[in-house]
């Protein structure tokens, strides 16, 4: 579990942000609006309360800013070393003192204008002391700029180190540059630890974590170390030191035998005695990198005798160190190496716990059941001859397996090299063949290399499908369709119509006809609304009874019935022309038996809305009631419209000048002010 999230510190703005951000809230959060004859008390209280608000929310800010970043001498000592090799102790310790003074200050100020204001007889006065008060507050924020400026570097800084758990099961990679830790690193591991052939590529600590024997292991990688004094190494190797220092954990001290390095094998052996003090007490694995440039058998006398001498307590080296050969390009020795520096550490930390005191308290509420035999007769297991069987038969093929040599990706490619290499000292320039690329397979039984692959479809192979008849079947079907086809043609040869050739003309052009009508009245209907077929309409007695109730003359209802009775013949019969003309007679007629001009009929339609006529149970008596109550309804909605026109919902400023934004005593001529 990880002690320490410093990625939860929040962010620390400059020292003109910081006093933007606390004026802003303190001209939201309290009243803004005071008057010169209000009484005294209420002023003084109007501006004590801004002035303490403003040190609250100061002290506040600050006080978070503190609480976030870690106390070097609360936290593990790994980490409080690694920000003194970081950010140097001194300077983040007075950063942080120089913001609890500034704290303080405020806090003072605030106490000591809060009691000035309490004698404050005139709102100038009192203006002014708040204006001294929030003024002094701010320039002592922004003295404080240079050392929230360096927190800020230090907080993106922190939040971007490795998650590093100092009390869980760890694997420290340590060595020279460009030796291959973050090679391994990798290779154990699903860290991305960039890796180039130069030294000094990693500058930081890295955190992979690995699986062992159900249990997760926190394997970190280290910056290369060089052997010198430890006042000239620089803040890259400083943290691999701290690492080594702080945690425990298994060290793996990696040699590059090959010397690709850069550092010959008595540097190397050099930089192990130097630092052999930061291994005491800790388990410790030698590596031997780099075998597959450089056998170990390879490596000269003397050479050997340095290296062994680092497991050998007589020559200055550390009892019970194991040398581990390994080899990151082929992947040789990768899978020993973890096992071993995860065993030794395993052991260490049982035994570590078995001699603490707490497992001494609570050993005697252990018991430890042993049966007891009941009878001296022996029991052998029975176990069915098939199980056996198969017992025997897996050894078998565990036996051969192990015989036959493994080859790894890598070790494959050093042997195509080797071949190319040849082709071309012989003059041959390699082609690109597909059987020598099957030769490369690691199958189980070698004669399956060169097997066709088959085609597969969703999950199904194809070749289970293909019949290999498919191609004679398909012309059958062929065949068998295209005699059918010709059979049906014939069928509609043979048959005889009882029409002759002018009535099937005409039985065509008929069909034709129908069609046309029937495409015809879909385009029209289609747009037009229909009445349900259930709806009837009303026949001519009820309507002339109705008209009656409306004081109509019987010559009136007879020219009505008889103009609806010509519409409805016209709409029927789609004759719109007479329609309209039969209409302007009739009513011309009636018109002239009246005694009332055409003209002027005509154009009172066109100059007045016509009122429909009041329709049963609508309550009006006749129509000239209900143009009476029309126009009363008019009239009483004429004052509410005129009363509607701006409301809660329109768009509009009330004042474009707001006063407790524009007055007051300004200074300078400016309108930039708090």
């Amino acid at each position: 579990m990880v002690l320490y999230n410093f990625k939860k510190i929040q962010v620390v703005p400059t020292s003109k942000d910081f006093i933007d951000i606390v004026l802003s809230k303190t001209q939201r959060k309290t009243p803004t609006e005071i008057h010169k004859q209000y009484a005294i008390g209420r002023i003084r209280s109007f501006y004590m309360r801004k002035v303490k608000y403003t040190a609250q929310s100061y002290h506040e800010k600050l006080t978070q800013i503190i609480a976030d970043f870690p106390l070097l001498d609360d936290i593990h000592p790994f980490y409080a070393d690694l920000i003194n090799v970081l950010y140097d102790k001194d300077h983040y310790k007075l950063a942080l003192g120089q913001l609890n003074t500034a704290r303080n200050l405020i806090d003072n100020l605030s106490k000591d204008y809060l009691r000035l204001l309490k004698y404050g007889d005139s709102l100038y006065r009192c203006k002014q002391l708040k204006r001294a008060s929030l003024g002094r507050m701010c320039t002592l924020m922004l003295k404080q700029g240079p050392s929230l400026l360096y927190l800020e570097q230090v907080r993106q800084h922190l939040a971007r180190l490795p998650s590093i758990d100092p009390n869980t099961r760890t694997l420290l990679l340590t060595g020279y540059p460009n030796v291959g830790k973050s090679s391994f690193m990798n290779k154990l591991t699903r860290a991305n630890v960039d890796v180039q052939p130069y030294a000094f590529t990693t500058k930081s600590l890295f955190v992979g974590h690995t699986d062992f024997k159900y249990n997760s292991w926190q394997v970190i990688d280290t910056p290369g170390i060089l052997d010198h004094p430890l006042d000239e190494r620089n803040t890259i190797e400083m943290q691999s030191i701290t690492a080594l220092a702080h945690l425990h954990s298994c060290v793996l001290f990696l040699i590059d035998i090959s010397e690709r390095c850069g550092y010959t094998i008595k540097q190397q052996v050099d930089l192990f005695f130097s630092i052999k003090a930061l291994f005491l007490n800790k388990p410790l694995l030698v590596v031997l990198n780099k075998i597959d440039a450089r056998k170990p058998e390879d490596v000269p006398e003397d050479d050997w005798k340095l290296i062994q001498s680092l497991a050998d307590p007589a020559k200055g080296g550390i009892g019970g160190t194991q040398l581990v050969p390994m080899s990151n390009l082929t992947e040789e020795g990768i899978a020993k190496v973890k096992e071993t520096a995860c065993s030794i550490l395993f052991e260490e930390r049982v035994e570590k716990k078995l001699k603490s005191t707490r497992i001494e308290k609570e050993i005697h509420r252990l018991h430890l059941a042993q049966p007891q035999a009941r009878d001296k007769k022996v029991r052998a297991p029975c176990i069915p001859e098939s199980v056996v069987a198969a017992a025997r038969q897996a050894e078998m093929d565990e036996e051969s397996d192990y015989k036959k040599p493994t080859l790894t990706a890598a070790m494959m490619e050093m042997i195509e090299e080797q071949e190319n290499d040849e082709k071309y000292a012989q003059g041959i320039i390699p082609i690109y063949d597909v059987n020598a690329w099957k030769k490369k397979y690691l199958l189980k039984n070698d004669e399956w290399k060169f097997d066709i692959v088959p085609e597969i479809i969703n999950g199904q192979n194809i070749a289970d499908f293909v019949d290999p008849d498919i191609l004679k079947r398909l012309e059958e079907l062929e065949m068998e369709e295209e005699a059918f086809l010709e059979e049906l043609k014939n069928a509609e040869d043979d048959e005889e119509s009882d029409l002759d050739e002018e009535n099937e003309q005409l039985y065509d052009e008929i069909q034709e006809k129908k069609h046309e009508l029937r495409i015809n009245h879909q385009i029209k209907d289609s747009s037009k609304p229909q009445l349900s077929k259930g709806r009837k309409g009303i026949d001519t007695k009820q309507m002339a009874s109705h008209l009656r109730s409306m004081h109509h003359d019987d010559e009136e209802v007879d020219d009505i019935i008889s103009s609806v009775r010509e519409r409805s013949k016209s709409r029927i019969s789609g004759k719109k022309r007479s329609r309209s003309e039969s209409r302007s007679e009739s009513q011309a007629a009636t018109s002239q038996e009246r005694g009332i001009s055409m003209n002027r009929s005509q154009s009172r339609q066109r100059s007045t809305t016509r009122v429909a006529s009041p329709a049963p149970g609508e309550g009006f008596h006749d129509l000239a009631q209900k143009e009476k109550a029309d126009k009363l309804d008019k009239h009483s909605r004429k004052k509410r419209n005129q009363d509607g026109r701006k409301g809660e919902a329109d768009r509009h400023i009330y004042n474009l000048m707001p006063k407790h934004l524009f007055s007051g005593k300004r200074s300078g001529g400016t309108n930039d002010f708090r």
